[in-house]
């Protein structure tokens, strides 16, 4: 599918969540959940390369993880600047470089180092190309280095099918101001209350427990599903298949469960 006529803005959309919810807390969410995947105790001596950096949440908990260097960009001018806030916060550390690029830019990547640790959550399938967005992290890693992404699957999203939401997100992105806020309401009132009101205390529960999540807050990441256009999504043997097959690398952990599988690849051991 191709996302060439709209693309949702999600730097704003990070820029308000570091407006409104961020915290010290969350990025030791963050940091715990990026070592616990990665499965390592910290990140000393390693270069992290964070594609699609957002709100810059992750790239500033590598640097808390002990990061050796890190290097941040995201296509988005937003995201750039949500990011650069975060880094300002961190006391502007001169091993940590934010820029602005695309993964589908060739000429742009050449300009990159080779990562320890290539980290693209929930980023790649955004891009209107995104196997071609997976297949080119790879000359970004080190011979040694590790690949961790997350990539929206093709399971049902609250029972009910990729192509309805693909429909969702592309009535969203032509709605104006008063539209979107309206089918942010929908979607709670249908999918997280269900229709009643008696669930409202269960629902606030959720939202405060929701930065257990990676650091993330409900209704943000609630605007980036609604929003989030280019959209593709994939099996996750679909990208194995891809990953290990096409590109060469090998499977080293896995997470599924929510609307996003992890993924940690590395290159065959044997073949260091």
């Amino acid at each position: 599918m191709s996302g060439d006529e709209l693309r949702f803005g999600f730097g704003q959309n990070w820029e308000r969540y570091l407006r409104e919810r961020f915290s010290e807390e969350r990025v030791q969410i963050s940091k715990e959940h990026l070592l616990r995947f990665l499965q390592v105790t910290d990140l000393r001596g390693k270069y992290v390369l964070d594609i699609g950096c957002g709100s810059g949440l992750h790239s500033l908990a590598a640097l808390r993880a002990g990061a050796e260097r890190i290097v941040s960009f995201d296509f988005d001018a937003h995201s750039v600047t949500a990011t650069e806030m975060l880094r300002k916060y961190a006391g502007n550390p001169p091993n940590w470089t934010v820029l602005q690029g695309s993964i589908l830019d060739n000429q742009f990547l050449e300009t990159i180092d080779p990562a320890d640790i290539v980290h693209s959550w929930g980023v790649l399938h955004h891009t209107g190309s995104m196997w071609q967005a997976v297949e080119n992290t790879k000359p970004l890693m080190k011979p040694d280095g590790s690949l961790y992404i997350a990539l929206y699957v093709d399971d049902p999203y609250f029972g009910l099918p990729m192509s309805f939401w693909v429909d969702v997100k592309q009535r969203y992105n032509k709605a104006g101001w008063f539209g979107t806020k309206r089918m942010e309401w929908w979607y709670f009132w249908r999918f997280h209350l269900q229709r009643n009101p008696a669930n409202l205390p269960e629902l606030l529960r959720q939202a405060r427990d929701y930065k257990k999540n990676r650091g993330m807050d409900l209704y943000r990441d609630a605007v980036d599903w609604l929003g989030g256009w280019p959209f593709e999504y994939a099996s996750v043997d679909e990208v194995k298949n891809f990953v290990c097959g096409k590109m060469g690398l090998e499977l080293r952990n896995l997470a599924t469960g929510q609307a996003c599988a992890e993924y940690l690849f590395g290159f065959p051991r044997e073949t260091r």
